[in-house]
């Protein structure tokens, strides 16, 4: 797609108007200002979204039991998909039964780098810092356990996306919660619900793709960079502003293209970022391999019987499942928007694909860093939570090894956060569409407060950010698994008929092979 400058002007004039008010500015009063007035937004939200239960000692938010409360029923229901499915989605990614004659934009592998860019972000390096800071180690266990039962929610919810999608006369296409929620419960004779939920979860996933998927991304990238700059002694030190709105232009460069340059530049950049991160870490844990009996004995332990940690089995428990929630968001419907763009005509592919998610993102990443800590800076029973925080944290179990380990790290931040943006820009702008149309102008709008929100994102503390990107995250889950169990039977239905016509050789998959 060739872009004139003139389609890049709101970016540059934002950013010349910023820097040349610059000089005259009192930096640290930018930060706190933005700081200050955000606080109190973000905590409000949260009490409102993680209405909670007493369950023993601790208060479990009635949202994150039905995420994963959704995430088993499919995994029963669907008769451990998750695994009798596994081998099937290596051979769809790999191409077996690529169809190039199939409706849609871009291919499955395009597809599964486009909503794993989304998920696999910082967050699995900063949330599982976070994770061990506050529970320890047991709650990696039942992290890991969530990441296996959303590989099955995964499954319904990209199914869906893919049968209910919108293909426009150019070829585009436009799938995700807001187009099955209203055509599969209005198919189910729910058509009232179904557009009341499709407007709500378009609203939430405009709102938390500017927490989740911006704000809390450039953060941490933010934390990382001025950390391995010189911190306190960095001219960027208290210019989180300046940071942000650089990456808010190198964002707008690329989500202008929308799915097909985003998935192209996903493509390249998921397999690479991975693989920095996971190479690296597993040299950290290479040096201190010694130490990997002692910490896998750990997380199993105190999964169930936590040691000095507040709210005890079921608290510990409750803190992995929501960091998995956060992490590879299964249940929560995000992920289908961009699989609902796959050349294919059987759903049920792309479902397939999509399973593969959870277990790259939370059984895989999230489980390397929790080693990556546990062998290198955790204390048993301490809550290491000290002076730092976050991806903070991680890096110091990185440097622990060696001292310019944090500098590789501060790369795959960089890019985590960059690609999780791009791909969380789709997701926004998905639902912006849905509400208000899809003419240019109308999606020129909400990019450009797309790309102002990952300023903000380095400007605000992370107490706050945190608070902001899980309520909205869970607030969209709340109408996603209303309609996806309700839509159980169609899944199923669509699994059938697939499986019917893959052994018969009729289906477009099988056929393309």
């Amino acid at each position: 797609m060739s872009l004139s400058s003139k389609q890049y002007k709101p970016f540059w004039v934002l950013l010349a108007t910023v820097y040349s008010l610059g000089p005259s500015l009192a930096f640290a009063s930018i930060d706190q200002a933005i700081n200050e007035g955000f606080k109190p937004i973000a905590s409000w939200l949260s009490k409102v979204i993680f209405v909670s239960i007493p369950i023993g000692a601790t208060e479990a938010p009635i949202v994150v039991l039905l995420l994963v409360g959704c995430g088993l029923f499919f995994t029963l229901y669907m008769g451990f998909i998750n695994i009798r499915g596994f081998k099937h989605a290596l051979k769809i990614v790999r191409g077996d039964f690529d169809d190039p004659k199939s409706p849609g934009e871009v291919t499955h592998f395009q597809a599964l780098t486009t909503a794993v860019s989304g998920t696999v972000g910082v967050g699995n390096v900063a949330h599982v810092a976070i994770l061990m800071s506050l529970a320890g180690p047991g709650a990696a266990f039942w992290m890991i356990i969530a990441g296996f039962l959303g590989m099955s929610s995964k499954f319904a919810e990209c199914t869906l996306g893919v049968k209910y999608r919108r293909e426009n006369p150019d070829g585009s296409v436009f799938g995700g919660p807001m187009f099955y929620l209203e055509k599969g419960l209005a198919q189910l004779k729910f058509a009232t619900l179904g557009k009341f939920l499709a407007k709500y979860y378009a609203f939430c996933i405009i709102i938390g793709a500017l927490g989740v998927g911006c704000m809390f991304q450039s953060n941490q990238a933010y934390v990382q960079f001025v950390s391995v700059t010189g911190a306190q002694e960095s001219f960027f030190a208290d210019k989180g502003w300046l940071v942000g709105a650089v990456l808010g232009v190198l964002t707008a460069l690329v989500i202008v293209g929308g799915i097909k340059s985003i998935a192209a530049v996903t493509s390249r950049m998921v397999p690479f970022m991975a693989g920095l991160y996971i190479t690296t870490a597993l040299v950290v844990i290479g040096v201190n391999v010694d130490k990997v009996p002692g910490a896998f004995a750990l997380i199993f332990s105190e999964a169930f019987s936590p040691t000095g940690m507040s709210g005890g089995l079921i608290g510990v428990l409750i803190l992995g499942f929501k960091r998995a929630a956060f992490s590879n968001e299964a249940g929560i419907g995000s992920a289908s928007i961009a699989h609902s763009a796959v050349k294919t005509k059987e759903p049920v592919t792309e479902g397939y694909v999509a399973m593969l998610e959870p277990f790259i993102d939370t059984v895989v990443i999230c489980t390397i860093t929790a080693l990556v800590i546990l062998v290198t800076v955790y204390e048993p029973g301490v809550t290491n939570a000290g002076s730092i925080s976050g991806v903070e944290l991680t890096s110091s179990a990185f440097a622990s090894v060696l001292p310019w380990f944090p500098y590789i790290l501060t790369v795959v931040i960089i890019l985590f956060a960059y690609s999780t943006m791009v791909s969380w820009s789709y997701y926004g702008l998905a639902g912006w569409v849905y509400l208000f149309g899809d003419k240019t102008a109308t999606k020129m709008i909400y990019n450009m407060i797309f790309c102002v929100f990952v300023a903000i994102g380095c400007a605000v503390k992370l107490d706050a950010v945190i608070e902001f990107s899980d309520a909205m995250l869970f607030a969209m889950g709340l109408a996603n698994i209303i309609g996806l169990v309700w839509m159980a039977p169609i899944v199923r239905e669509e699994v059938r008929g697939y499986w019917q016509r893959f052994d018969a050789g009729e289906s477009s998959a099988q056929a393309s092979n």
